[in-house]
């Protein structure tokens, strides 16, 4: 990654993998169904591994960490996590738009809420 590419693109990028990768994960266990750990964990564990969407799920959270590393090589711990709250705003729009969820109003507050902080941290840099 070249040094030139600014800080908060990487950030930004750590962020949106991590979201793709909660959404992929939900939607791959939403497509096995509920899972019986009464079979035991590595069963269980084989069964949701073995999904693709899980998988793509899991290599996003471990291209999100790169970019988050990066980042962190970078700037202030103080600075960079407080955008990781950007994680809880858009997993809630995605799951809105994308798995049909029904969210209500208080929680859509919340994240107006918690936009207003990430601002604030963004341009206290």
């Amino acid at each position: 990654m070249s040094s030139s590419v600014p800080v908060i693109l990487m950030i930004l990028a750590a962020v949106a993998l991590a979201v793709t990768g909660q959404v992929l994960v939900k939607q791959g266990m939403n497509a096995l169904g509920a899972v019986q750990f009464s079979a035991g964990l590595l069963s269980a564990y084989g069964r949701i591994f073995t999904s693709p969407l899980v998988l793509a799920g899991t290599v996003s959270y471990t291209l999100s960490i790169l970019f988050w590393i990066y980042a962190l090589s970078r700037v202030d711990l103080s600075f960079a996590y407080p955008f990781l709250a950007l994680s809880y705003v858009l997993v809630i729009i995605a799951s809105w738009l994308l798995l049909g969820e029904q969210i209500p109003p208080l929680r859509w507050i919340g994240l107006a809420v918690i936009c207003a902080g990430i601002l604030i941290v963004s341009r206290s840099s």
